[in-house]
């Protein structure tokens, strides 16, 4: 099995995808260490969060379940090639993106990074698979909701689909047994108040809440 394939693995052990979002990232290792404690087995920080590239470095060294494959780290809100790479040389074990670029999918593909572009549409979705897509992220799955991931993958059976925007307890599960094989979940799950009072159990909590949404929904198919 490809480093790429054992990612995607790692990923959808845990089948939680947390978006990490904020201005600030001092405490990105808290942070990180309580969603892993609360069974998550990736995290996506973001290009659009101060900071993000460094601590990319930070947790690879400080969280030992990123170096020792228990835990996959990914950045997102990646818009280009450029982009690309300097998170894969800044450590990123994944790429997510909010939208289909070519150019960033083969850049990942080139160096066996698993790469999530976002798309919206089924011609969109399938062109991101075709290019080499490990997981397509619909995005804003919010405005789609779970019955879209049946309506896709019901003539194309091969996609790997990933929710992403406005997902939340309530719907987690539905998207799941739709099909999904991992959610992405941002501020329902890595709450900004949180983050700045350093409630890692609460934030813990909350991961467990989610990841056990998943996987009580794929006990149930």
């Amino acid at each position: 099995m490809d480093l790429s394939s054992k990612t995607v693995r790692t990923i959808e052990q845990g089948g939680v995808v947390p978006v990490v979002r904020l201005p600030d990232l001092a405490g990105a290792v808290g942070l990180a260490k309580a969603l892993l404690n609360g069974g998550v087995t990736a995290v996506e920080l973001t290009m659009t969060s101060p900071g993000a590239l460094e601590a990319l470095g930070l947790l690879r060294k400080r969280v030992p379940a990123f170096a020792t494959g228990d835990a996959a780290l990914g950045m997102g809100s990646v818009l280009n090639r450029k982009m690309a790479e300097a998170a894969i040389r800044g450590g990123a074990q994944f790429v997510v993106a909010p939208t289909l670029d070519i150019p960033t999918v083969r850049c990942c593909v080139e160096q066996d990074i698993p790469v999530m572009p976002g798309a919206f549409t089924p011609t969109e979705i399938q062109t991101a698979w075709a290019a080499g897509a490990a997981v397509v992220k619909v995005f804003p799955a919010t405005r789609l909701g779970p019955g879209y991931f049946k309506d896709i993958l019901a003539p194309l059976p091969h996609l790997k689909l990933m929710p992403t925007g406005g997902v939340g307890l309530e719907n987690a599960g539905a998207f799941v047994r739709a099909g999904a094989v991992a959610i992405g979940v941002g501020s329902a799950l890595v709450r900004k108040d949180w983050v700045e009072e350093g409630d890692w159990r609460r934030l813990a909590e909350q991961a467990g809440r989610f990841v056990n949404a998943v996987q009580e929904a794929r006990a149930g198919e």
